[in-house]
Formats: structure tokens, C-alpha cells, sequence
């Protein structure tokens, strides 16, 4: 069986690209396709080939490639994919327009539908500088709905990485989807029971993450927080802080991999579709305070692994902070949890079935 991997774009390194490496190193005979290839911001495939649109071919298109947009659509339908039995898409957005010859069978990876076609106000308070266009774009992004709509229609099969994208991919699309939720590398997180006295967000430093509320909660409490990431909110909310929080910005995987092992907690105050972080800090035996909805629904046990509050507040927070204190918590039992449920075996596992279901074959 021939197989494609199909990727929106590779030109930066996300939850996203993470899991498509992971295809693509499951799969090392399958052909890879994607829009855009930047392999210093990326993903690194060494001497394996990765077949790419004419968008490649337009100067710093990998720079500016939200800005190409209108163009994705058309950029996939134009792939010649005719030769593959099988093709698996890993997408946000434009992949699932791949076109395929009739017998074949496509099976859609999909992290969230087209968040900025259908959730623009949302979306845009990420990139506050498009904000002025908002009437142009409301006309382009009119057309491209239809679009979408209408390509959302090519895949056999829907996968979603979590309940939450399930169920926009009924309301949005009107096509069931089979939840299977993401793995992590497990390799790259450590054990420690040994705890010290302070508490982790890691995020980047943008609006809707709403670290604002984070750092006022700490604020208040004059506990210890450790803040990891960057983005345009960093200014802001530096001035906001006290000096019972840091900023380390950008830190080295082993360096987070440390912060992640030694918090008391990981504070998680966004709506995650689904969100890696949670499970990356369960897998090194660290307990989640998380806003309780979205993703970490399908990832977090109450009591066990985390606690949920139910309000983007310092408030609810604070209640949450107090709360998950005074528990004894199992460390061993929080890593354990994440290892048997979001590992790489169990993802696959999961993957092959829907394969053998689909194509006959694993």
C-alpha cells in the first residue's frame, strides 16, 4: 500500500508538526507532502524528501505564510496524488483538500477545523496588527468558508485529537469524528517526586493563554511562579508582576524538562483545543491546576492528576491553588497515568486500528 502524509505547512514547530514527526517517523516509507517547508524552523528530515506546492517557489513565503492564505486551497488541490492508496492528513486548516483518485481512502488528522475562518474574532486577538483589515478580511474570509466547507467534504474519516475538536468538526462540518487523542514523546520528560516551592506556567505569551490571570492570582498570594515562553504579551505582563514571579522566556528543553519535574503545579488558565502541557507535566509527575474546559477534559482526572476551576478568574484560581495544596498528591500515579494513556504505542495503536478498519490492512 502507497501511503502520502500530508502536512498544512511546515514552517514552525508546534503540538501539530510534533505528532506529524511522529507520523512520518512511523511511516518511513510514505511519501510527505506539505504547502511549505522550512527545515530550520521545523521539522528536520535529513536525506528524506519532502515534496512541496508552488507556494515554495515565492520569495520569503515561508517568512510571511499566514499572509498566503487564500492561496493554500488551490496550492493542495494542485498536488498529484493519483499514485497513493492511502493518504493520511495532518491539519488545522488546508490539508484536507488534498485531492485523491476514487478507490483510494483518506484519513484526516484534524487539530481543529479552520480556527481563523470560523472563530476570527477570537483568533485575531493573537494578531492584533491584522485588526484594521477586519473588513477586508471578513470578504476574503467569506469566500475561503465556502471553500472550506466544501473541501471538509474529501476525507473518509475524521480523527480528532480531542472531544472538544470532535464536536466542531460535527457542528462546523457536519461529519462524525473519531476522538484519539495525541501522544507525547516520553523520553523527553523526567520523574521527580521531590517538589520545590514553586509553580509553573509554560505557554506562549499571548492573549488568549490569559497569563494576565495568572499573575494576578500570584500576586495575590505572593506564591512563587515560574513563567516559560515568549510572545508579545512579555512586556505587559512584566510590568504587572511582582517579584514573587519569573520570566525565563525561552528555555532549553532540559531546562523545561527540569521546571516540569520540580513545580509543585502547572498552572493551565487558557481554553486548550486539546494541549500537550498538561500531559507533559503528568508524564513527569507533576499535578495540573487547569481552567476546566476543552482539552484537558479528556486528559485530567479531578483528585488524581489535577484540578479544574471553572472560571477565567483570579479568583477561581486562587480557590483551585488552595485546593490542590491540600492534597497529598501520588506523583507515581500521575506519571503513570500519562504514560499508558498518551503514549506513542497507544496512539498508533489506536491509528492502525482505524487503518485496518478503513484500508483492510495496518
Amino acid at each position: 500500500m502507497k501511503v502520502a502524509l500530508v502536512h498544512d505547512y511546515l514552517t514552525q514547530k508546534g503540538g501539530a508538526e510534533r505528532v506529524f514527526e511522529m507520523l512520518c517517523r512511523r511511516y518511513p516509507d510514505a511519501d510527505i507532502f506539505t504547502s511549505l517547508y522550512e527545515p530550520e524552523a521545523s521539522i528536520d528530515f535529513g536525506d528524506r524528501e519532502v515534496f512541496t506546492t508552488y507556494l515554495q517557489r515565492i520569495p520569503n513565503a515561508s517568512r510571511y505564510f499566514k499572509l498566503l492564505a487564500p492561496l493554500y486551497y488551490s496550492a493542495f488541490r494542485a498536488l498529484d496524488l493519483r499514485d497513493y492508496d492511502l493518504i493520511i492528513s495532518s491539519t488545522t486548516s488546508f490539508a484536507k483538500a488534498v485531492r485523491k483518485r476514487p478507490d483510494a481512502k483518506h484519513i484526516c488528522f484534524c487539530h481543529n477545523i479552520t480556527r481563523f475562518l470560523w472563530d476570527t474574532k477570537t483568533y485575531l486577538r493573537e494578531y492584533t496588527a491584522y485588526r484594521r483589515f477586519l473588513p477586508l478580511l471578513e470578504q476574503v474570509f467569506r469566500a475561503m468558508r465556502k471553500a472550506d466547507l466544501a473541501y471538509a467534504q474529501e476525507p473518509d474519516v475524521y480523527i480528532a485529537n480531542s472531544s472538544t475538536v470532535a464536536g466542531r468538526i460535527q457542528q462546523f462540518y457536519q461529519k462524525p469524528a473519531r476522538v484519539i487523542n495525541c501522544p507525547i514523546d516520553s523520553q523527553q520528560f523526567a520523574f521527580s517526586n521531590q517538589k520545590e516551592d514553586f509553580y509553573l506556567a509554560s505557554a506562549r505569551l499571548v492573549s488568549y493563554k490569559r497569563l494576565d490571570v495568572v499573575v494576578e492570582a500570584f500576586n495575590w498570594l505572593g506564591w512563587n511562579l515560574v513563567v516559560t515562553g515568549d510572545g508579545p504579551e512579555r512586556e505587559v505582563l512584566e510590568a504587572r508582576a511582582m517579584k514573587n514571579v519569573k520570566f525565563l522566556g525561552h528555555v532549553s528543553d532540559a531546562e523545561r524538562k527540569q521546571l516540569l519535574s520540580r513545580s509543585k503545579s502547572v498552572i493551565v488558565m487558557a481554553l486548550e483545543d486539546y494541549g500537550l502541557v498538561p500531559i507533559e507535566a503528568n508524564a513527569s509527575g507533576t499535578p495540573v491546576i487547569a481552567y476546566g474546559e476543552g482539552g484537558v477534559l479528556d486528559t485530567q482526572i479531578p483528585g488524581t492528576t489535577g484540578v479544574f476551576f471553572n472560571s477565567q478568574t483570579p479568583q477561581a484560581l486562587h480557590r483551585a491553588l488552595l485546593k490542590a495544596k491540600a492534597i497529598e498528591w501520588n506523583y507515581q500515579k500521575i506519571r503513570d497515568h500519562a504514560m499508558t494513556k498518551f503514549s506513542e504505542d497507544a496512539f498508533f495503536q489506536s491509528i492502525e486500528g482505524v487503518i485496518t478498519e478503513v484500508c483492510g490492512t495496518g
